[in-house]
């Protein structure tokens, strides 16, 4: 099989000169999901990512952790696994500084030595059982694309803008921007909607989906934080499956699962379906109390330390 990387996103949120730096550029944090306190906080949940993939991954070549000049304190940078990458290392100048993920997701093919093949997820996604190279490509070494399905999407979203009156989140409208982009170029709307878990790529993909869409894209890369007119990571899942350079498989919750960390009644329904991947989300609906109890949780699913970890 091909060496395949895993690259992270990771913020501290709780650096005192990370903070003014956020601050001074877009303000503190508010109670929206663009810029609320749970799109930055750290509870070392990167610890326990790194640990379930030793666990259930120990065959990724490479982990590139992207940051904004931080470094975890117990990380083990020495580790030959582990390579730190700073945003000035693949942002462009007029990017920074960057409170955007959207934006950090449209340079991932510019991380140097990244593999051809390669997973991607933030800090909050978590393997739950052993997974091999091919769960996440295929054969012919395409990727896997995993959606939740959503059929009818399209007109659900013009029914609530059109009809309703009423603004998509910031989170659907990014999805939905990416998939009208691909419409226009290639004639089918995915209404597919992201599983929010690891996903598969193929960096030649990433390269090829950016230059077809260079002009949207770059319109958009002085959005320091998270804007209406972003165009979501999806495309880069959209424009493989126009041209046929990937695989479309449908989730269920035994094989992607997504906690909403407030909601304390999704831990009971988790040990009911036990799936293969999961993910912690934090929001602006969650509390410290949440957080502490997500942390918990992680630390009694993967109790020892990796050997990632000082």
């Amino acid at each position: 099989m091909v060496d395949i990387d895993f690259v992270y996103l990771w913020v501290d949120g709780n650096d005192p000169k990370w903070i003014a730096k956020r601050n001074a550029c877009i303000g503190e944090p508010s109670k929206d999901e663009k810029n609320c306190k749970g799109r930055y906080v750290s509870n070392d949940e990167l610890k326990y990512s790194l640990r379930s993939l030793e666990k259930y991954a120990p065959w990724i070549r490479k982990i590139f952790i992207v940051t904004d000049n931080q470094v975890p304190e117990w990380l083990d940078t020495t580790h030959p696994k582990i390579q730190i990458v700073d945003h000035t290392e693949i942002l462009p100048a007029e990017c920074l500084p960057c409170f955007n993920s959207v934006i950090i997701e449209h340079h991932l093919h510019k991380i140097p030595g990244l593999s051809e093949h390669f997973l991607y997820g933030n800090d909050d996604l978590y393997f739950n059982k052993p997974v091999t190279p091919d769960t996440f490509f295929a054969k012919d070494l395409l990727p896997i694309i995993r959606f939740n399905r959503r059929p009818f999407r399209k007109w659900y979203l013009l029914f609530k803008t059109k009809v309703q009156g009423k603004q998509l989140s910031n989170y659907l409208q990014t999805i939905h921007n990416a998939a009208l982009l691909v419409e226009k170029k290639y004639g089918t709307y995915y209404s597919g909607k992201t599983h929010h878990n690891i996903d598969a790529y193929l960096k030649s993909n990433y390269e090829h989906t950016r230059q077809v869409f260079d002009k949207e894209i770059s319109a958009t890369l002085t959005n320091h934080v998270r804007s209406m007119n972003d165009i979501q990571r999806n495309i880069y899942s959209y424009v493989p499956l126009a041209e046929k350079r990937a695989h479309m498989q449908y989730v269920t919750q035994r094989t992607s699962f997504r906690f909403h960390i407030d909601n304390r009644k999704l831990y009971r329904k988790f040990e009911k379906y036990n799936p293969m991947l999961f993910c912690m989300n934090d929001s602006q609906f969650a509390n410290d109390d949440d957080r502490k109890c997500a942390i918990d949780f992680l630390g009694t699913l993967f109790p020892d330390k990796s050997q990632f970890e000082k």
